[in-house]
């Protein structure tokens, strides 16, 4: 599709400001660009400093056709580099969003530089912008960055309620085996126990700030919202089949990063999400390793571990004997920061490479990669499914128990590391992993839903063509 500026349609698109959010968020806006929107893409203010400090000031000096805007969150963080709060941010986002988000349509529609906004792109969390966009009289698109399932769970939060599942009696039912329940009554969650549910709903308090914002969630997407989710068929049929009965203007056309994989993009490859510095020598370290030798570590942006869980996962990898790659945050670990010993560094020296933050999506698509030890958040799991790369999973919170059932259990290319995390296990695992019968199953399992991918988001394919339906029959609709 070609334009010409002044008739070029303008799409603003609004991530949750959390890392897991804004990646999704903006591989969808780069493919909407390269389909010949403008693009304005939408931080907070927090954010937005966060990444001029880890990619440095130009990083947000954007295109002329793809700019970068920041609205306040109403929360009083300074300028930190940790993800926020996520209760304080989800109970701002009800309250203090909608308001800046009206005054930045506002501007951009009474700017010299930029079209008319014509349609918004927002984050199924980020849901004041349906407002916004009755408002303007603009089509929403409305993105779930997230497994589909964990979306099927949270619209059976009232049911969950109303049957006396949640909230939870006291915090012993989080450890008696009261989680072991099955919920067999969600059509699309077969044999689901409450434990394979997001972890939101594990809560003992009805008024719980992120089960309320869930519930609110689920009010607000109603049934003629248009939902697009960066997922496969393959890997969620059953729950995409139900979603769809529901909501009749229902899109997958994911995986967002195979699908943008199919166009040449690299004059937007400046325009990154990373909210930490990347350490790219770690690719040129991967490059000295054997096919397939290496585990890379890493667990996401937000989840946290006590210094003996550090210890635990430290030692099972030193006693592997196996090359590993590991990214430690700077606030990986709970009120403290990663110390490894120095018996730890002297006996892994020659085979180990421990860095902040890393191009992720490169370091699982480089040979040398054997297995990905994860704590299976969307974004890692699509992007290990996209690589090929089988997975040692423990899951820490929001959907990843969702994704850890569907890793181990339904698509058998993962396996689950118990919570409470001992060295033996995770040395016997990733020797599993990687050397294993089971391991060498999961691998092969794991291409073929990578050749699956290929397949569904090449032109022709399913998540490609949608691709084009929803912005024909969406985003490009006029009121």
């Amino acid at each position: 599709m070609s334009y010409t500026a002044e008739r070029k349609p303008h799409a603003v698109l609004t991530p949750y400001p959390a890392q897991g959010h804004v990646k999704p968020l903006l591989k969808l806006a780069k493919l909407l660009h390269l389909r010949g929107f403008h693009i304005t893409f939408v931080h907070t203010e927090y954010n937005y400093n966060r990444l001029l400090k880890s990619r440095g000031p130009d990083a947000l000096d954007g295109l002329p056709d793809f700019k970068f805007e920041a609205i306040p969150d109403g929360l009083n963080d300074d300028d930190g580099d940790v993800t926020q709060h996520i209760p304080s941010l989800s109970d701002s986002i009800r309250k203090n969003f909608l308001q800046p988000f009206r005054n930045l349509l506002h501007r951009l529609n009474h700017s010299a530089t930029a079209p008319p906004v014509t349609c918004l792109v927002s984050d199924c969390s980020m849901f004041f912008t349906i407002q916004a966009a009755e408002e303007l009289g603009v089509p929403n698109l409305l993105c779930w960055p997230a497994c589909a399932s964990s979306f099927l769970a949270f619209i059976n939060i009232p049911l969950l309620v109303q049957k006396g599942l949640i909230p939870l009696k006291d915090e012993s039912y989080l450890t008696n085996g009261y989680l072991e329940f099955k919920v067999d009554w969600i059509p699309g969650l077969q044999n689901f126990r409450l434990k394979d549910l997001p972890d939101f709903i594990w809560t003992t308090n009805l008024n719980d700030v992120m089960l309320q914002f869930l519930i609110e969630l689920t009010v607000r997407v109603h049934k003629n919202s248009t939902i697009v989710f960066n997922t496969l068929e393959e890997l969620e049929g059953d729950v995409i089949n139900v979603l769809s009965s529901m909501f009749p203007s229902l899109y997958t056309i994911g995986p967002f990063s195979l699908l943008l994989n199919r166009s040449p993009h690299n004059h937007l490859a400046s325009l990154g999400s990373n909210l930490w510095k990347e350490d790219t020598e770690c690719l040129e370290w991967l490059e000295s390793k054997e096919p397939r030798s290496v585990v890379y570590v890493n667990f996401g942006s937000i989840t946290v571990m006590s210094a003996e869980q550090l210890l635990e996962f430290a030692w099972g990898l030193a006693n592997s004997k196996k090359p590993f790659m590991w990214i430690t945050r700077p606030d990986l670990v709970i009120g403290g920061s990663v110390i490894l010993s120095s018996e730890f560094v002297n006996e892994t020296r020659d085979r180990s490479l421990i860095a902040s933050w890393c191009p992720q999506e490169q370091v699982l698509n480089h040979p040398s990669i054997g297995g990905f030890l994860t704590h299976c958040g969307w974004n890692s799991t699509t992007e290990s499914v996209c690589a090929g790369v089988p997975m040692l999973c423990w899951p820490f919170f929001a959907d990843q128990p969702t994704n850890c059932r569907y890793i181990c259990n339904e698509w058998e290319i993962g396996i689950e590391i118990d919570s409470n995390v001992k060295r033996e296990e995770v040395e016997r695992l990733v020797n599993e992993l990687m050397e294993g019968e089971k391991g060498k199953k999961m691998r092969e399992k794991a291409m073929e839903l990578k050749k699956k991918g290929e397949e569904k988001t090449k032109p022709g394919g399913s998540s490609y063509k949608n691709l084009d339906r929803v912005i024909k029959e969406v985003l490009l609709k006029q009121n």
